[in-house]
């Protein structure tokens, strides 16, 4: 089964981790390393099972080759997911035990930062591994969240101009699902700009922070993809669209910080046949990965960082007029899209 899910996704590795004395239980998916040693964050998920985590590695992992591929960035996907309840299981001899793990593969899996993991514990990780990226200090970009919300932000106005006419957000109502790290960050960018913010999230205290600061309309998590709205924004967890909710969202344009928002290619196809313009996921999230590339690199500054978060302006119109020219959905011209650039990759790799 394991090897079929692999072929099914094109992953080169698997690893299964477990550290008894922790109670550490992780999978590391590295999907490709065409491009170079592969990146990707860690997160840390309460799954309802293996298969759930498995799954959610595998396609995490792809995109982050996807991502790397379309932004860019020379280094190839990869992710891991630490299996469990991070309230009751996060410690320092957690993140020790993992930190060594990463260390074991030799360089060839960087990680840093994702759901329900901090600063200050890709920073306990690094105690065991230099293999580490988003935390403070002299050329290095600490906390990569602002660097997404700012890309996010930019990609959005890329899709406004193809399906607006216009870059800007004023006057537009955007319904931002999850005001976490990026999607407060988002909320400010959208909010500096004029847009009318509806917002929602699981945790009811992020929400109402919104809503004071942007004067942001609250309402129900489970209402926030149906409201009536020019802009969708998921910046949560992913999987939310699938064909029903395709069919059901009053929007005009879905674009947003969170990873594998479609269920299936048949839900990206949904949105395209309801005339929904999609800004692919990983093509307008890649300023986590950017900035952590220039932190790999020591070559990180705020101003350096900044350039290539806007960027993502560029790289989105660049996907959306491929898919408009190749009259393609826009998920399926992406794929194509990073797929071309890791294959002639590969092909220079085997040819050297």
């Amino acid at each position: 089964m394991l090897l079929e899910k692999m072929k099914e996704y094109g992953t080169e590795n698997v690893h299964f981790v477990y550290d008894k004395a922790s109670g550490l239980q992780a999978i590391v998916a590295i999907h490709n390393t065409a491009l170079g040693p592969a990146t990707g964050g860690t997160r840390f998920i309460d799954y309802k099972s293996e298969e759930e985590a498995l799954f959610d590695v595998l396609r995490l992992s792809r995109g982050m080759t996807y991502k790397n591929a379309c932004s860019g960035v020379m280094r190839g996907g990869a992710k891991g997911v630490i299996i469990g309840d991070p309230a009751k299981l996060k410690s320092e001899a957690l993140f020790l035990a993992y930190g060594r793990f990463v260390n074991s593969l030799g360089g060839q899996f960087t990680t840093g930062e994702d759901m329900n993991i901090s600063e200050k514990d890709v920073e306990t990780m690094g105690r065991e591994t230099k293999h580490i990226a988003g935390i403070g200090g002299k050329g290095r970009g600490g906390d990569p969240s602002p660097y997404t919300s700012r890309g996010v932000f930019r990609g959005m106005q890329a899709g406004a101009e193809a399906k607006f006419g216009s870059k800007s957000l004023a006057g537009k109502t955007v319904a931002v699902q999850g005001v976490g790290k990026v999607g407060y960050g988002l909320c400010k960018w959208l909010h500096e700009d004029g847009a009318k913010l509806i917002v929602a999230d699981m945790n009811g205290a992020s929400a109402e922070r919104a809503r004071a600061d942007f004067g942001a309309h609250v309402v129900p998590e489970g209402e926030i993809m149906f409201v009536d709205c020019d802009v969708f924004s998921p910046n949560a967890g992913g999987a939310v669209i699938n064909e029903t909710v395709a069919g059901k969202l009053k929007c005009a344009l879905v674009a947003g910080g969170a990873n594998n928002v479609l269920v299936n290619n048949n839900a990206g196809d949904a949105l395209n046949k309801k005339g929904i313009l999609y800004v692919p996921d990983y093509v307008i999230n890649a300023g986590g990965v950017i900035s952590v590339d220039l932190e790999i690199r020591r070559i990180h500054t705020e101003e350096l960082a900044n350039q290539k978060m806007d960027g993502i302006y560029d790289t989105v119109k660049t996907i959306l007029e491929f898919a408009k020219s190749e009259k393609l959905p826009t998920h399926l011209a992406a794929d194509i899209y990073a797929e071309r650039i890791v294959d002639e990759a590969r092909a220079k790799k085997q040819g050297g």
